[in-house]
């Protein structure tokens, strides 16, 4: 299966004296089943006040308004003060190659002071469709999976021997599971907790605060860690997924191997992960290796240009709604973009409810309005953050 990437630039005066600015977005989709969609997953409906289709947010929603802004700003004879440049990759939903190899292999044609990704961050609105806040990516986890196991002769299982694969297997997961890795913060879960204290009306909602006050707080981290859909955003963690081991029902395992996933807080190197999975695997005849080739990325410093361009443009829609800073858990293009040196900063435009969050699933769908609202959205912050 062939995959490509496509990189246009938007030629400015160069009146800044300063690098392009990088409009990220990527073409692919993850599969569908048409005959488990309600209406085709690869048609374009309108339907309800909502387009329907695979893609529809994730991401021909970033690609086609990047893609019209460009349009609208060349048809208005918009001359920006610097180079423009869309990077659109081709498989973020799998292997992320093609952005791994514009890094790599055509530096020069993305090269740029900042990136804005439209694969991430994005307004939420309530059951009522009323504005609740408006989110800017500006860190990513990084995704690594390491590989623990183990071989042995085995033998019949009617002469079990004390040492067995699965057994050691086991051991290992379970001293992995008890370890907690160091609670950590940065400027974006620091202003992200502070931001989010206020809406959350119970003791998470506090711990947020205390922790946003003094990151050291460990009362704070505890009552954080105990949700998990927060834990994630103070700490690196790493968790069992998948098992493979035995070839016979009748016989002692001869190997046993499992899928660790761990996600890291940005900044912390895939080789310490390692070594410290390695360090608290007791028995050191369990091989630990990495899978495939993770990058380790920073987090993305708040710039004031950024905030202040994003600002503009959603209060034009929405005065004084707050503008969160996050971190995500997952992994976009971005990670490899800030991994190569590229500060980057995700923001859609888009805003929606959580009840039509159907990225990946069935049925996806993306609210008209929100669409057409967008495009003003990108509008304001390419003139914003180029004149």
């Amino acid at each position: 299966e062939e995959i490509a990437s496509l990189v246009v630039r938007y030629h400015g005066d160069g009146s800044s004296g300063k690098k392009p600015i990088l409009f990220a977005a990527h073409m692919d989709v993850v599969d569908a089943l048409r005959k488990d969609w309600v209406k085709d997953p690869f048609t374009l409906i309108e339907e309800d006040g909502y387009f329907f289709g695979r893609g529809t947010s994730d991401d021909k929603f970033g690609t086609t308004l990047l893609t019209a802004a460009f349009l609208r700003l060349k048809n208005e004879n918009f001359m920006p003060n610097r180079d423009l440049i869309i990077a659109f990759s081709g498989d973020e939903e799998t292997e992320m190659l093609t952005i791994e190899d514009l890094i790599a292999n055509h530096r020069a044609l993305i090269d740029a002071e900042f990136a804005i990704n439209a694969d991430s961050g994005g307004g939420s609105l309530s059951t009522e469709f009323e504005p609740i806040s408006y989110q800017l990516q500006a860190a990513e986890k990084t995704y690594t999976d390491f590989i623990i196991s183990i071989t042995n002769p085995g033998g019949h299982s009617s002469r079990p021997r004390k040492v067995n694969a699965i057994y050691d297997l086991a051991q290992a997961l379970k001293e992995i599971e008890s370890y907690d890795f160091p609670v950590q913060s940065n400027d974006i879960t620091v202003e992200y907790f502070k931001m989010r204290a206020a809406a959350e009306k119970n003791k998470l909602g506090k711990a947020m605060m205390d922790f946003s006050i003094n990151p050291n707080d460990s009362k704070a981290a505890e009552i954080i860690s105990s949700y998990p859909n927060q834990i994630g955003i103070i700490k690196t963690t790493c968790v069992a997924t998948m098992l493979d081991a035995g070839h016979a029902e009748n016989a002692l395992p001869q190997s046993a191997e499992a899928n660790i996933n761990c996600r890291l807080f940005p900044g912390v190197k895939v080789n310490e992960v390692h070594n410290k999975l390695r360090e608290i695997v007791s028995n050191k005849a369990i091989k630990i290796e990495v899978s495939g080739d993770p990058k380790s990325a920073p987090a993305s410093p708040l710039r004031e240009d950024v905030m202040a361009a994003i600002q503009k443009a959603v209060h034009t829609q929405f005065p004084d709604l707050p503008i969160i800073p996050y971190m995500t858990t997952g992994a976009t293009d971005g990670r490899a973009l800030r991994a190569g040196g590229i500060p980057t900063y995700g923001s859609t435009g888009q805003f929606a409810r959580a009840e039509d969050s159907f990225a990946h699933g069935l049925n996806e769908r993306v609210l008209v309005k929100s669409f057409f609202d967008a495009l003003e959205h990108w509008q304001i912050v390419i003139h914003e953050l180029s004149q």
